[in-house]
């Protein structure tokens, strides 16, 4: 007779901690409240949708028709990004048109514009293009290149720049006026409906500054290397993101009107005169806020709604006390205001890698499961010894079933999200943890860890 030693009581096999999280705890809500609203970034659904609908603008073609050329000096996909016909905005005194293409080289999408009809006299006018392209900074649409064409059956000069999806000038974004929409009334015989026009909104203080201190930040590059940015306007400057700008169409002006040489000094003052009808500008939601006797009335509307320090900041552009003024001595003046700027752009480093974090573990668990897709049950293997459903590989197809199709007592599958991403995140850091896996005609099991069904997945795949 047996000892009753031998009917040892079952091994107990413990749950271990996991290593690696497919999403990973953020912060406290009280330090880093990823649902709610920041300076430059939005919650976290409403930053999700942001990033889907870019990428979604970014694969978009051409409407049918479009006649663009099917390459472009190693630009292929052109797509209009303005219209085409009709009223078009002018750059300086040429038409010009915005296209997204793609370069052959990298795959990037770039934004491509076009100068119509214009003959380049003097190869030596791209030097500014080279100059240019060396300058990086957070609120300058960067520049890659310049080149001449006759692809639309003209003489072309096209601008390559860096291309921001979903980008709007700040003109399109708060000056324009907004077409009148129907609005309908209910009274006690009836309803009423009538045209209401949409006047454009004042523009948020707090988000004046912000555009204050990116522009005088990209004034202050641009000047440090002895050029003018010669476009500081509201139609040439974007709204890439939330309360983030950037100036676009750096370096054109330089290359149209190369053969009007001018003291860079005085460029450079015209730089601040720009900045300073911009402010105005946005501030009376008027382009026109500082021509005529509309510089008093302006100076009045400002006092009205905005701070006094705003108020100061506008004056001193337009006053004449001063004739040489220099963006440094701007800076000296918005000291604080550019600490606040920076105490935001901190804050909305950190939530991003809040988001990122998220995030983080998705591809390493997303190559996993390619592994058991390109080891399982191939058919072009199926009488091939070392590929049949033993061994190794009938360890990993049991894993599969483990995690994949478990049922319940009533025989319905168990879909459990959690159950997949624990058992996926235990076997990429392959723990001593130990499952039991059963055959599916229920005749046999195997009991095995994290550690080896991971080895055999390395010796499968490899």
């Amino acid at each position: 007779m047996l000892d009753a030693s031998y009917y040892t009581s079952p091994p107990v096999y413990l749950r271990q901690p996991l290593d690696y999280h497919l999403y990973t705890p953020i912060p406290s809500a009280n330090f880093l409240p990823s649902t709610s609203d920041s300076h430059f970034v939005p919650p976290s659904h409403a930053l999700r949708q942001l990033l889907q609908k870019r990428s979604e603008t970014i694969r978009q073609i051409a409407p049918i028709g479009s006649n663009l050329p099917e390459e472009l000096q190693g630009y292929h996909t052109l797509v209009p990004l303005e219209p085409t016909t009709g009223d078009r905005r002018k750059l300086g005194n040429w038409h010009s048109t915005v296209y997204r293409a793609i370069n052959s080289t990298d795959g990037l999408p770039y934004a491509l514009r076009r100068i119509e009809n214009y003959r380049l006299m003097h190869q030596s006018a791209f030097n500014a293009i080279e100059i240019w392209s060396s300058i990086r900074h957070p609120s300058i649409v960067a520049v890659k290149e310049a080149f001449t064409t006759r692809s639309f059956n003209d003489d072309s000069l096209v601008f390559v720049h860096a291309y921001h999806a979903d980008a709007e000038t700040l003109f399109d974004v708060h000056l324009k006026p907004k077409p009148p929409s129907m609005q309908t009334h209910s009274y006690q015989h009836g309803r009423s409906s009538h045209l209401q026009a949409h006047l454009p909104k004042i523009i948020p203080e707090r988000t004046i500054w912000s555009y204050i201190v990116q522009i005088a930040s990209a004034i202050k590059k641009v000047h440090e290397v002895g050029q003018a940015v010669r476009n500081i306007d509201v139609t040439k400057i974007l709204l890439t993101g939330q309360n983030r700008i950037r100036i676009s169409c750096c370096g054109i002006i330089d290359v149209l009107m190369y053969d009007m040489a001018q003291d860079m000094m005085i460029l450079q003052q015209q730089d601040l005169n720009m900045f300073g009808r911009l402010i105005f500008s946005l501030c009376c939601n008027n382009i026109t806020a500082t021509s005529g006797q509309n510089i008093q009335k302006s100076l009045d509307f400002i006092g009205r709604n905005y701070s006094a320090e705003l108020k100061e900041v506008a004056m001193w552009f337009t006053s004449r006390m001063a004739p040489i003024r220099t963006i440094n001595m701007f800076l000296d003046k918005i000291n604080a205001k550019i600490v606040s700027e920076m105490e935001e752009a901190l804050n909305g480093n950190d939530r991003l890698e809040t988001e990122l974090l998220s995030e983080l573990e998705n591809a390493r668990l997303v190559r996993l499961l390619c592994k058991f897709g390109f080891i399982n049950e191939r058919p072009e293997f199926a009488r091939e010894p070392r590929w049949s459903e033993t061994g190794d590989r009938y360890i990993i197809k049991l894993f599969r079933d483990y995690v994949f199709h478990q049922v319940d007592e009533r025989g319905n599958p168990v879909v459990n999200l959690s159950h997949v991403l624990t058992c996926l995140n235990k076997l990429d850091a392959g723990t001593d943890e130990k499952i039991m896996l059963v055959a599916r005609d229920e005749q046999s099991c195997l009991i095995v860890s994290y550690r080896e069904i991971k080895h055999c997945v390395e010796l499968a795949f490899g």
